[in-house]
């Protein structure tokens, strides 16, 4: 019975979200726009598709890797996503699709690193204008991170990297916060963020 309610999972997914993303990647190709008006309808989809992954299941890591493979594969001009964790006092790498990557990063440093300071999204149009950006992988030109806030602890992060410059925007915000707020109550993250802040 499960493997039925997968397949009829992917099956949806497939036919409806990633038609409609590779009909936004064209548009997008031919008028390229950081703000294109498909986003909250995305976004949107995203939020029914992350429901149905996150039914039934509450170990953290397991959903986070599922949430970061939906996102990666759905949303378009992506070359990383991932999540860190808080551990002893720094963001350590979790589940995450794309390059190898950065295994720690300081509180205070880089854009994870500042997102998780103040415990707010933070939205890089260009990372080398960034102070103290730190360049896991060369290619990433644009950035947005959105911290994992569960009441008052931080728990860590989720970062997105685009190889186009301007790629995120507050439509990109408000709908991973979105995402993030669906994984946090769906999720427990005792074993996965050590360390409080």
């Amino acid at each position: 019975m499960f493997l039925k309610q997968c397949s009829s999972f992917l099956l949806r997914f497939d036919q409806r979200l990633c038609d409609r993303v590779h009909k936004s990647e064209l548009d997008m190709l031919a008028a390229p726009t950081p703000s294109g008006p498909d986003k909250p309808g995305i976004f949107a989809e995203l939020r029914q598709q992350l429901a149905g992954v996150l039914a039934g299941e509450r170990d953290g890591l397991a959903n986070c890797a599922n949430t970061v493979a939906l996102i990666y594969h759905a949303l378009p001009e992506l070359n990383w996503a991932g999540f860190y964790f808080l551990r002893d006092g720094e963001l350590v790498l979790g589940a995450f699709q794309g390059k190898v990557a950065c295994v720690r990063i300081p509180l205070g440093r880089g854009v994870c690193g500042t997102a998780a300071a103040r415990r707010e999204t933070v939205v890089v149009p260009d990372v080398h204008a960034f102070p103290g950006h730190i360049a896991c992988d060369a290619d990433s030109r644009s950035e947005i991170v959105v911290p994992l806030i569960r009441g008052a602890t931080l728990l860590g992060v989720l970062d997105l990297d685009s190889p186009r410059p301007d790629r995120f925007d507050a439509d990109d915000a408000r709908g991973l916060e979105a995402l993030v707020a669906q994984l946090l109550e769906a999720s427990d993250f005792a074993r996965l963020a050590t360390s409080t802040w």
